[in-house]
């Protein structure tokens, strides 16, 4: 009788052993999966390379412009031509949820009537506020923000 005993417990304790294991195994798949849903970063438009605005004196060329930074986003005149270099990133914390924006710039490279850069800037948004991480100044009102309003605008809502 003892010897039956004995067998039927090591049976129960092996049945136990293998539960225990199917659970913790299947914790580890849930845990894989949600893993695959980390958090994700998206980077739309243009990517500024690094170092670029440096390679942009002001007296360069439209083409040296061309050649540092490509194709613009768009272009405007504004008392000359100017360049919009537009970029959106954002981020999910998981895979299935909204994005949010991080950042949004737009670099902006503003020529005279001789098509050489007379000033450039890097507007974004600081505070709520259109700002220029170039000059460090808020845009004021006129034809500029009346442009550069609109692109952040509809930048926002993408």
């Amino acid at each position: 009788m003892n010897h039956t005993l004995s067998r039927q417990s090591r049976a129960a304790s092996a049945r136990g052993f293998f539960s225990r294991l199917r659970a913790v195994a299947a914790i580890g798949l849930v845990c894989a999966a949600l893993g695959g849903c980390a958090g994700e970063q998206f980077q739309k438009g243009y990517i500024l390379p690094e170092g670029a605005l440096e390679q942009i004196p002001i007296g360069a060329s439209q083409d040296q412009v061309l050649i540092v930074l490509g194709t613009p986003s768009t272009v405007a005149t504004l008392d000359g031509e100017v360049f919009y270099y537009i970029s959106q990133r954002t981020s999910r914390p998981v895979a299935f949820m909204n994005q949010r924006v991080i950042d949004q710039r737009v670099i902006a490279v503003y020529f005279d009537k001789n098509r050489q850069v007379r000033r450039l800037a890097n507007y974004g948004l600081k505070d709520g506020k259109i700002f220029d991480f170039v000059s460090r100044t808020t845009p004021t009102s006129g034809q500029e923000m009346s442009y550069l309003t609109p692109l952040f605008k509809l930048l926002s809502f993408n």
